[in-house]
């Protein structure tokens, strides 16, 4: 199976899209010099190209697009070729009404966008076959083309009657028998036993709560869905080059598509990340995407976008402060990314992303962002023969999946504030800010590799996670489980006793009594000083747990907060940031997981990729790090000894 390694060849690729047809062609010269004295080696055509390549049904003009290959080419450009797929032309929509999706209103929505369509329209998956068909038979050969890309984010819902009609199908599958799907759907509630298939819908719009178990199979269908449209792509271009690896890019902690599915139908796993330069903790949010992407490519992965400056899509839209877009460039390099590529090359002057930033900007070639883009470029070359390739090492994993997190988003649970995604990235902050390095997994994943496990929240636990929890620390692993975790089964069944036994017997827990949720802004206290957030439970403890920490005061005040029986722990609430760090330090420590670094200042994040240690420095005064012995900084080839100085948003990658 071809991989990034076949196209990065001892490299890191720097670029990102390129969206040539939006200019005259006599920019195009301008653009290829522009890259490749900023260090671009590799660009993404044909993204959003689909009315340009087919402007009538069944025409095709490939004359700009032969040419624009032949130019890259021609400059030593590697092109990541982009099948149009993500954006159908306003043709297909009026002649073609069934490609448009519906949303749960049953309102159709219209093209004049993006991401219009169906994807359960058969018109739609026809058009897409054979124009990814003729792209692929055309460019075969040539010597660009180093990656396949198809389509773009997907991330469509669909709620109209050819949709309706696969949901059906797709529910056969699962269920088998509608007597099943009954039962799995619990419909003996609210009298909505189905009695014929055709009953069966999407979940459109309601008079109050939608069934939950009908929603959690409905995404589950979309993301399986969309994943077929991918396939079925993704085969038309193997066919025609089987040597030539083939991605999608994703959004980062998007809950529509099972990333972990995703992953193990690419050759290259690839992701889109946007932090908010004015987030304290975008930085953070950054390693745990990088994380997550790092584990599912099980190795080196690729980040296809990001900002050289201000995205478009927030309410107000800051650009990257003066430094800020080289440190999160090499965050990701030093978090397993052979690839840092941007959106876009060069800005728009029209359309709905012309206020999003591009590697060149309005400012032109003097602007601040594209000198920063240059000074990135020359960065990875220098660092490129020593990482490219090379793997991060981590001794604890987060524990996270898609099915726990769509499980948990629902209407008529006891919070609405208990988000999947705000709670596993408070537990990731922890680790992150406690200097441990850390994959993610999913909880059916093989985790004796690992000493630690962390568990923020899985409201849904198949039975064999359940197992292989149980198993890893009978096994010598220590585990550390959050709130809320065990609740269902997989059709979103309450488990016996409101926690999965297993978890009950494994924690030293004889009764869950009840959910005690809190309200915005309330906390509760444990005697040992630890104040916790947002939830709280009532427990009763077995007494073979064999060591507690209990509340202090209110409803709950001396039952416990916090357990441990053996090398298991179960925190029933949230612990605010600086407890939950202390914790899970602790726990570490205990558990053989040692920081990178000792000693690391608060604002330090220090990673090894290979033998390379790379420190990154996420605040703007100066300051300094204390790194026993000699090294060698590749970005500067300075040799520092026992400590190096960073100043605002510094970096060094040090070799031994």
């Amino acid at each position: 199976m071809p991989r990034l390694d076949d196209v990065t060849r001892g490299r890191l690729l720097h670029g990102g899209d390129w969206n040539p047809e939006q200019w005259p062609e006599e920019t195009w010269q301008e653009d290829v010099r522009l890259m490749r004295e900023a260090g671009v080696n590799s660009v993404t055509l044909g993204v959003f190209s689909w009315s340009r390549i087919e402007p009538r049904p069944g025409e095709r003009d490939f004359g700009w697009l032969d040419r624009l290959m032949d130019l890259a080419h021609d400059h030593g450009i590697g092109v990541v070729l982009a099948t149009p797929t993500a954006s159908p032309p306003p043709w297909m929509g009026r002649l073609h009404p069934d490609t448009l999706p519906a949303d749960a209103d049953g309102h159709t929505e219209l093209w004049g966008g993006r991401q219009h369509f169906s994807h359960s329209s058969a018109t739609y998956r026809r058009l897409a076959a054979a124009i990814t068909e003729d792209l692929a038979a055309r460019y075969a050969g040539h010597p660009a083309l180093t990656l396949w890309h198809i389509n773009n984010e997907y991330c469509t819902y669909d709620h109209g009657d050819e949709a309706a009609a696969r949901f059906r199908t797709w529910l056969r599958h699962r269920h088998g028998t509608l007597d099943a799907l009954n039962t799995a759907w619990g419909t003996a509630f609210w009298s909505q036993t189905y009695g014929d298939w055709a009953e069966v819908l999407p979940p459109r719009r309601t008079h109050y709560l939608k069934n939950p178990a009908q929603v959690l199979d409905f995404r589950r269908f979309t993301s399986d869905m969309l994943l077929e449209c991918f396939t079925a792509e993704r085969d038309i271009v193997r066919r025609h080059t089987p040597q030539v690896p083939v991605t999608t890019n994703v959004m980062p902690l998007w809950s529509g598509l099972d990333a972990w599915r995703w992953a193990e139908e690419q050759d290259v796993v690839s992701v889109d990340l946007y932090p908010d330069p004015d987030d304290p903790f975008g930085a953070q949010h950054g390693a745990l995407v990088q994380d997550m992407t790092r584990s599912q490519a099980r190795g080196p992965w690729m980040l296809m976008e990001q900002a050289a400056g201000a995205v478009n899509w927030r309410p107000v839209n800051r650009p990257k402060p003066r430094g800020l877009n080289r440190l999160w460039s090499l965050q990701a390099v030093a978090r397993g990314a052979d690839a840092v590529c941007s959106f876009q090359w060069r800005q728009s002057r029209q359309g709905a992303e012309k206020f999003h930033s591009g590697m060149l900007g309005h400012a032109g070639p003097d602007g601040r962002a594209h000198q920063e883009v240059r000074r990135i470029g020359a960065d990875l070359a220098r660092i490129a023969p020593h990482v490219a390739g090379r793997t991060v090492t981590a001794e604890a994993a987060v524990l996270h999946d898609w099915h726990a997190w769509w499980a948990s988003d629902q209407e008529g649970g006891p919070s609405r504030a208990a988000g999947h995604a705000e709670i596993l990235t408070a537990w990731h902050r922890a680790l992150w800010r406690a200097h441990v390095t850390t994959d993610v997994a999913h909880p059916e994943h093989d985790l004796t590799g690992y000493r630690m496990a962390v568990v923020p929240r899985l409201h849904l636990l198949t039975d064999r996670a359940a197992d292989n929890l149980v198993a890893y620390v009978r096994g010598g692993g220590t585990l550390v489980c959050g709130f809320g975790t065990g609740v269902v089964d997989e059709d979103d069944r309450v488990r016996p006793g409101g926690m999965d036994e297993r978890l009950r017997a494994l924690f030293g827990i004889r009764t869950l009594h009840e959910w005690w949720p809190l309200e915005p802004g309330a906390t509760v206290e444990t005697a040992g000083g630890l104040r916790g957030t947002l939830w709280s439970e009532e427990l009763e403890p077995d007494g073979t747990a064999d060591e507690t920490l209990a509340y202090r005061g209110g409803e709950l005040d001396g039952l416990p907060a916090v357990l441990r029986k053996g090398r298991a722990w179960y925190v029933s609430t949230l612990p605010e940031p600086d407890d939950l760090r202390d914790l899970l330090g602790r726990v570490a420590a205990g558990a053989g997981v040692r920081p990178v670094l000792n000693g690391l200042p608060d604002e330090v994040e220090a990673v090894r990729r290979g033998r390379l240690l790379f420190l990154l420095h996420h605040g703007r005064d100066e300051v300094a790090v204390d790194v026993p012995g000699t090294h060698r900084d590749l970005l500067t080839g300075a040799t520092v000894t026992d400590r190096v100085t960073l100043g605002r948003y510094g970096v060094a990658v040090l070799a031994p």
